[in-house]
Order: structure tokens, then sequence, then C-alpha cells
């Protein structure tokens, strides 16, 4: 019975339902029709000679990304991870080829319906990998406006840049990512001296932020709105843990002027202002206006390491006038500091004035960089009218009260071997050093001040230890 009732039920189902089944199984023939057919469709254009399609692709990329490639190895087609042409080891001029790009592979996007039809070619978007682009620093903004005036969607991965100035290099930026377009949208990413940085950029690019994650370094750059051609103006603020500065500025095609500049950190605060000229040759004049610092800060100056660079130095033609005003009730030795120093060619010439209380100092000189041991000469006097006043700023007592003090002492220092040669010095009207007292001298204050390098010539307890040596 049970048997004869599963029969029944089966042939109502069977009666009832037959249509829909039969469909069903039809779907998958359709199913498959249509599988057969997509694939077919999308893995043709393997079967294509694409150089063949090579004006088209050619005319596309002129008119809409202003790419003129002028060759390349192979255009192949890729049906995964979605249909693309691929153009390999190609070059690209990009503005009538004022600048040139070397690519490992360009990647054409279509749209789907578009793989074939080469002559209307529609073009989602293009995608350059492992580029190489190498420009002179006046391009620099060429090739950033070009790739910000781009309408059309574009992203460059690996891209590495070399700058250069008069075929000397300057600066590689390195495996940089940027899209116009998408998530990522104006947000560049690279690597800047083995750094990682990230630089994000408005749409009417007018405010700039740069970052460097992993050292706590960021940077705004906000230009003013009201532009006029080849200059740009605006305000540049910059910050590193402790450390802060801001300061506006303007340039243009020749120079750049830099105001309202200020600095601060835990050992160093100042203001100033400077002028950049860089056409036709480079050269920098600046005054800034020290408002504290800790004199400790010279001793992590490395004399060695920086003339290390003296190629660089001899590129070099600057002009600084440093100054520094002691406030009141401060501890500092010095009152008043004026220090003027020019570099030109890799001689540095130098002329400072101190004041301590009443008493004035003066030092003027000059020195070679680029020898290979540098000798620094130099011309210093003193004027006091208080010898004990004087020497109690250093800690070094003695009686002569309100006697006058006018010391004379002239002599150069070989910077990298720590010697000294004083060929003159005098005292009042009535004291000159004899050739043994200036050997004398001389071995004293090579083994007083001398007795690490040269920067001790500044340490305030050395400089106490010579005098009491000598007086």
């Amino acid at each position: 019975k049970i048997k004869k009732m599963i029969n029944k039920i089966y042939k109502r189902i069977h009666n009832k339902y037959s249509t829909l089944f039969r469909f069903i199984f039809f779907l998958r023939y359709l199913f498959a029709i249509f599988l057969l057919s997509a694939g077919l469709f999308l893995l043709s254009p393997h079967l294509l000679d694409l150089k063949k399609k090579e004006r088209p692709i050619k005319n596309y990329l002129l008119e809409n990304y202003a790419f003129t490639l002028n060759h390349y190895e192979n255009i192949k087609y890729n049906s995964l991870p979605k249909p693309n042409f691929e153009i390999q080891n190609a070059n690209i001029g990009i503005k009538q080829n004022t600048i040139t790009i070397n690519v490992t592979s360009l990647i054409i996007y279509p749209k789907l319906y578009n793989i074939y039809n080469f002559e209307n070619l529609e073009v989602n978007e293009i995608f350059l990998n492992k580029n190489q682009i190498q420009l002179l620093d006046s391009n620099l903004k060429v090739l950033i406006n070009y790739i910000y005036d781009l309408k059309n969607k574009v992203t460059f991965k690996n891209l590495n840049i070399k700058i250069e100035r008069n075929k000397e290099h300057l600066i590689n930026l390195k495996k940089i990512h940027f899209s116009n377009h998408g998530y990522n949208k104006n947000r560049i990413k690279g690597e800047i001296f083995d750094k990682k940085f990230e630089i994000l950029i408005q749409d009417d690019q007018n405010k700039i932020n740069f970052k460097l994650p992993k050292t706590g370094i960021t940077a705004d750059i906000n230009f003013n709105k009201i532009k006029e051609e080849n200059k740009s103006s605006g305000v540049f603020k910059l910050s590193l843990l402790n450390l802060k500065t801001k300061f506006n500025f303007n340039y243009d095609k020749k120079k750049l002027n830099i105001y309202n500049f200020y600095f601060r950190s835990k050992n160093l605060s100042f203001n100033g202002k400077s002028t950049i000229t860089y056409l036709p040759f480079f050269f920098s004049t600046s005054i800034f206006q020290i408002d504290d610092i800790n004199t400790k800060l010279l001793k992590s100056i490395n004399v060695n390491k920086i003339l290390n660079f003296r190629n660089f130095i001899q590129k070099l033609n600057i002009k600084n006038e440093i100054s520094f005003k002691s406030k009141n009730f401060s501890r500092n030795l010095i009152d008043d500091l004026n220090l003027n120093i020019n570099l030109s060619y890799g001689r540095l010439t130098f002329s400072k004035k101190i004041f301590i209380s009443e008493d004035f100092l003066s030092c003027n000189g000059d020195v070679n960089l680029l020898e290979e041991y540098p000798i620094l000469h130099f011309n210093c006097s003193i004027v006091s009218n208080d010898k004990k006043n004087f020497l109690e700023k250093f800690s070094v007592k003695n009686k002569d009260k309100n006697q006058l003090i006018e010391l004379n002492v002239m002599g150069n220092i070989n910077v990298l071997n720590n010697k000294i040669n004083f060929k003159k010095i005098t005292m009042n009207e009535d004291y000159k050093a004899s050739n043994e007292e200036l050997n004398y001298y001389k071995q004293s204050f090579e083994s007083i001040l001398f007795n690490n390098d040269f920067i001790e010539i500044f340490n305030l307890d050395n400089i106490k230890d010579f005098i009491l040596e000598i007086s």
C-alpha cells in the first residue's frame, strides 16, 4: 500500500510540474551557451595581431592623455583579471616630448564592448607600472600641472623620478604611487632619502600636506588663492616633535623670498628672513635674530663631516647676518653679538662683534674650505676698561680693578689638525709678545682648548683654564 501511495504522489508531481522541470533543464543549455559565448568574446582578442592596431591606440593616447608613444617592445591582450591591452617597455613623451617616461608596463582598460572596436576606442582608465622619469628641476612643475590637469583616469605605480639641474643630480623620488581618481585621489605615496612619505593635495592645489610617517615630520603649504603668472606665494609650516617652524614665501622663476620666519625648538629659537636667487646663478642672503640658544649645540658640530661635502660647498654663494641680544636676567655670558658670514666659491670670511657688559670683543678672518687642510686666519681684539670685571666673567679672580685692557691677537688655526700659530700678540701700548712667549701661548692653547677638537675653543671652562695658565 505504501508503495502504491508513493507512485501515485510521484505521478501527480510529474504531471503538474513537468513543464517547469523541462524549462529548468533547458536553461542549463542556455547558460552553457552563454558561458561559451562570453569566453569566446573575451578570449578571441588573443588571436589578434595588436601591432596592426597601433595607429588607433597611439591616436587615443595622444588625444586623451597627451601621450606620444615613441617606441615600444610589444602590445598584448590580457583577459584577466579584466580585459586590457598591455604595451610593454614603452617610451612615452609628455607635452610634445618635453618630458619622457620609460614605462615597463602601460595597461589600457577599455570599455568591455570596445575590445574589438579600435577605431572608436573608449577607455575606462590607464595604468602605468614601473616607470622611470629623468627631468630638469624646471620641468617638475610642468609634470605636476600635466598630471593634475588630466580629466581621464590614470594611475602611476612604482614611479621613480630623478631630478637634475645643469646636469647635476639633485634628488631621487622612488616608488611613487599616484592616482587621479578613486579613494586615493590626489594622494601621493613614495620614498625620499629611503624614508616613506605621503602627500595629500587638495583639488584646487591651494593646500598641500606632507608627512614622513615614521619620523613624526609633518608639513603644510597653503598657497594664496590670488595667483600671478609664473609666481606663487603662501605660508609654510613644519612640525617635528618639539621643533616648529613657520614662514611666508613668494617665488618666481628667478628667486625665492622668505619672510616672517620663525623657528622654535628646545635648544634654539630665532626669527629671520632670506632671499634665495637661483637664476642666473645661486646666491642667498639671510638675516637671523637669535632669541635663545643652548650653547651645547656647538658641541654637536662635526667639522670633518661638513668638509666631506666640499663639492657642494664650492657651489654655495651665501651671505648671512646673525645677531643675538641677551634677555634681561638671563645667565648668558654674551649680552650682544653680531656675526657676518660670507661664503663664496669655498672661501668663508667672517667678522663678529661681541659685547659683554661694557667690554667689547671683535674678530675677523677667512678660511678656504676647499683646501685639504683648511687654515683659518684670524685677527681678534678685546677692549675692556676694567680688567678685574672682565676676568670675573670667566670666573677668574683678579685684583687689577679699573685697569684698561687693549689686547690684539693675530694668527691662524689648522682646523683639522687642531694646531694654532700666533703671529702677533700685543696688549695696551707697552707689551708685545716675544717669539718664545708666542710659542708658550701656542702650546698652552693646544693642550687646553684643543684637548678634543676645534669646537672646544668655545668651551667656557677651557677658556677659563687657558686664562689662568697664561696669567
